[in-house]
């Protein structure tokens, strides 16, 4: 979802590693804009990049369809607002699970990696 066309995007199909085909949607990864880096970003920092994220999102959202339909849908409470931060909250605890056990299998030689490149 964007808010505007992107010269950048494409897609691709592609066998995946159970061997089924699929279609993936790809974008370039360097394309000349500015970025940053989130790594060095502090709280405050990172709270308003997540606000404008956030708002990038919405905005391409709400030009996908029809925007007054889905403010409708949403309302006026935080239901949905409560739904989203529970996922997040949840996706960031999987993925701490996953990095400890990504952590765990280059310590362990399972998986050979690299730093500082």
């Amino acid at each position: 979802m964007q808010a505007s066309s992107d010269i950048f995007l494409g897609w691709q199909r592609a066998k995946g590693a159970d061997g089924a085909e699929r279609d993936y949607y790809l974008r370039q990864l360097r394309d000349g804009k500015g970025s940053v880096v989130v790594e060095d970003l502090a709280p405050r920092g990172m709270r308003r990049y997540g606000r404008i994220c956030g708002a990038t999102l919405a905005r391409a959202h709400a030009r996908s369809g029809d925007r007054v339909a889905i403010a409708a849908y949403l309302g006026s409470k935080p239901r949905f607002d409560d739904a989203m931060a529970e996922f997040a909250e949840a996706y960031a605890d999987l993925n701490a699970v996953d990095h400890d056990a990504l952590v765990e299998a280059i310590r362990t030689r399972r998986i050979a990696a690299t730093t500082g490149v």
